[in-house]
């Protein structure tokens, strides 16, 4: 017998109408969460998610039959968007390849990404009016295998601390899983190239002020124990979650934005579809000053050139997925 589907309902979103098909199908069979639930989170959070994604490519993790089936890396706007969902035209040079992916704008976009079974959101470091030169410097902790997260939280302390030195503000969050993200804006007026060097020089000086923490390059060479201050992540083609996103957790967790005095006690198991909602109500969005504290990288591009005059090179990309 065939699966009988549930009738498609509307959704009324910023003065557009975004219907949702197979409102009650589960995504995430543990909390019980449905397409329809996900797309009202995205709803109750709005002006945070928008803010994160605002005029970048954004590449969706699409789950046609939720959490339990395939995930699709979805490059390509999805076939039947409405004439409103708006899009950015970006080239693959490793793939020879061009794609027109997602730019959201406004939060009813969003909402219909949802629609097509998008859970989780992951934009560029760049926006559509300067692709080439990211605005966003992305440090991502990564714990080892045996690394637990309090370890991850002292080295986001250490992370903080060189911040404050350089006079760089740090918009810190959750990654959604095991790790913390803290991202700074840019000026767009370097290459990836160079945002990903200054990147490094930066995780080699949080490694040098605690062995918590590694820039070693191969994970078969790594302390499991320690973090990895991934400096890849600024590379080009490369995409993490956004703030607010979901994550493909049975828990249905979301990339939750902190303040620097949550960070030190913080579970990321606190941050859910279930629970962001309210929070978001109580504290607003904690990164929606992120566009008015811009730093230089004019520093840590003179750290990257000491650092490679001592021989120490910077590790040659070997494309996302590597």
């Amino acid at each position: 017998m065939a699966k009988q589907s549930t009738p498609a309902t509307e959704l009324e979103v910023d003065g557009r109408t975004v219907r949702i098909s197979n409102p009650d199908r589960v995504y995430f069979p543990e909390p019980g969460i449905t397409k329809l639930d996900l797309a009202r989170y995205y709803v109750s959070v709005g002006g945070g998610i928008v803010n994160a994604l605002r005029e970048r490519p954004c590449m969706m993790h699409r789950f046609p039959d939720g959490l339990t089936g395939e995930r699709v890396h979805q490059k390509r706007l999805p076939r039947g968007a409405p004439d409103w969902v708006e899009t950015v035209h970006v080239t693959f040079p490793r793939w020879n390849r061009t794609a027109d992916e997602l730019c959201v704008t406004e939060v009813a976009q969003v909402v219909w990404a949802v629609q097509m079974s998008c859970v989780e959101f992951h934009p560029w470091n760049s926006r559509r009016g300067h692709v080439e030169q990211p605005d966003e410097w992305r440090i991502d902790l990564d714990p080892g295998e045996d690394c637990d997260f309090a370890t991850v939280r002292r080295v986001a302390g250490v992370v903080r601390e060189v911040l404050a030195e350089l006079g760089a503000v740090g918009w810190p969050k959750t990654t959604g899983s095991r790790g913390i993200h803290v991202y700074v804006r840019i000026p767009p007026t370097h290459g990836f190239g160079d945002v990903r060097r200054a990147a490094l020089a930066f995780a080699r000086e949080v490694e040098r002020r605690t062995d918590e923490a590694t820039t070693v390059w191969w994970r078969k060479d790594r302390d499991p124990r320690a973090v990895f201050v991934d400096f890849n992540q600024n590379a080009r083609d490369h995409t993490i979650a956004a703030a607010y996103s979901v994550r493909a957790t049975p828990d249905a967790r979301v990339s939750a934005p902190l303040t620097w005095d949550e960070v030190g006690d913080c579970d990321p198991a606190d941050f859910t579809v279930l629970t962001m909602p309210g929070r978001y109500a109580t504290v607003g969005d904690l990164h929606a000053g992120i566009d008015e504290a811009v730093f230089d990288l004019g520093t840590l591009l003179a750290w990257a050139e000491r650092d490679e005059a001592e021989g120490r090179a910077t590790p040659e990309d070997p494309g996302p997925g590597a």
